[in-house]
């Protein structure tokens, strides 16, 4: 049998004018504020750091952030220099601030990242720590303009996720399968032990449930797998950060199941989504059922991905109220402008999704996508509903304009496609199910483009 969203039941909303969500969106503004942190200076080096790209300084951030925080706070700094290290923890309180000149080189041994309560790919289990680390805290920030190199490359890191010599499966996938088997049987996730010799590897900068996040103006590379993930966080600001990697699985900024969150003024070129907005993975995300929400993404530059704002495909948990607004994106090899990825074996409940004012040189696949047969089918149809898009311009088209791909029983609702030019584009639509479907000033090619007639209400 299958099931409709499982997401718990809400009053549903149907937009009837922009100024509805931009309203919304300019109110959930007001609420994220970033944290403030004292005035005291707790430099890395003072606690026996040494810059010189050899000499591992894990000891000393360990000292330094611990002395930051019981004193009540401040900032934890890292002049220019090169400092090697493993995991980082970063406690309430403290600033993380790196100068213009600083770089934070992550060791490539495996056994520096101890074994920590995580999420991998929206599942929960323990796991290598992330290179930064934080659970439960609150008032924490990396801020600054120096780099966070996770010094990954195809034979660190990232050859886990890459076939054998013989043309065999990379090294992760016994130990994902594995996870996956036991999130399907509901086992306890801290009974769930991964770690050294299970090749599933570390995000680089991954807050748990913790309060009055900031991440700003870094620049981060190499990441082992996803760059940013905060998971089950409230109040985040990411801002001014530039993301350029082309590893498997570098996605840009993946925050899971958080509640308002501002993504500002961001530079992504990454191997896999820009930004991927999550909530779980079928039972994980079911189980702990807390949706992605009040999500702003603003003035951001997308280059290379999958997806330049994604949603999906851990989205079990749901996701709603996300607004995209005022972005560049301009790249042959970016798949798609917006993109809702789910399936049958997630469930959960997309909806309020608002994209205004994007400006496209370029893309690959589609520029509006909503698919619900991403990867294994389940028992669990997923719901898509409110979604609005406003001032798209392409220039350069790719296979599609919009794609959609729905369950009948669960038809796409209420997707608008508001005073939008798209170039170059193959195929205008493919649209299976979808109601309550409007297409209003809508030029794909220069044509006018109407609502399919086997799409109209009847």
């Amino acid at each position: 049998m299958l099931w409709l969203a499982c997401a718990p039941a809400n009053k549903a909303l149907v937009w009837k004018s922009a100024s509805t969500p931009w309203a919304a969106m300019e109110k959930l503004r007001k609420q994220i504020k970033p944290p403030v942190f004292k005035t005291r200076d707790f430099p890395v080096t003072a606690y026996g750091a040494i810059g010189d790209g050899k000499t591992k300084n894990t000891e000393a951030f360990k000292k330094a952030i611990e002395a930051c925080s019981k004193a009540g706070g401040g900032t934890v700094s890292v002049p220019p220099g090169t400092f090697l290290t493993g995991a980082i923890y970063l406690k309430s309180d403290v600033n993380l601030h790196m100068a213009d000149d600083a770089r934070i080189l992550f060791s490539r041994d495996p056994n520096d990242y101890p074994i920590v309560f995580t999420r991998w790919e929206g599942m929960e289990c323990m796991n290598y720590s992330a290179l930064i680390y934080a659970y439960g805290e609150k008032n924490i920030a990396i801020t600054g303009n120096g780099v966070l190199d996770g010094n990954a490359d195809g034979d660190n890191w990232w050859n886990w996720n890459s076939k054998a010599a013989n043309g065999g499966p990379a090294k992760q996938v016994a130990a994902r399968n594995k996870l996956h088997e036991l999130m399907h049987q509901q086992t306890e996730p801290k009974t769930r032990v991964f770690g050294n010799g299970s090749f599933l590897r570390p995000n680089m900068v991954q807050p748990y449930n913790c309060k009055n996040v900031l991440i700003s103006g870094v620049k981060m590379v190499n990441s082992p797998m996803w760059f940013m993930n905060p998971v089950l966080c409230e109040n985040v600001t990411i801002e001014k950060v530039r993301v350029v990697s082309h590893g498997p699985n570098n996605d840009g900024c993946d925050p899971e199941s958080c509640r308002n969150v501002l993504i500002k003024d961001c530079h992504f070129d990454t191997g896999d989504d820009c930004i991927a907005i999550k909530s779980g993975r079928d039972e994980d995300g079911r189980r702990i059922g807390r949706p992605a929400e009040n999500h702003i993404i603003e003035g951001c530059e997308m280059k290379d991905g999958h997806g330049g704002v994604t949603i999906g495909s851990e989205i079990a948990g749901g996701a709603r109220n996300i607004y995209a607004i005022n972005c560049v994106m301009d790249s042959p090899n970016l798949d798609r402008i917006l993109r809702l990825k789910t399936s049958s074996s997630r469930g959960g409940i997309i909806e309020n999704i608002f994209m205004k004012d994007i400006k496209v040189g370029a893309y690959k696949d589609a520029a509006v996508s909503a698919d619900m047969f991403y990867e294994t089918p389940g028992s669990f149809i997923p719901t898509i509903r409110n979604v609005w898009v406003e001032n798209l311009e392409v220039t350069k088209g790719g296979g599609y304009g919009i794609y959609v791909r729905a369950y009948r029983a669960s038809p796409v609702q209420h997707l608008r496609i508001i005073n939008s030019t798209l170039n170059g584009v193959k195929i205008p639509y493919k649209i299976d199910y979808a109601t309550d479907l409007v297409f209003e000033n809508v030029k794909i090619n220069g044509a006018v483009v109407n609502v399919p007639d086997t799409l109209k209400k009847k």
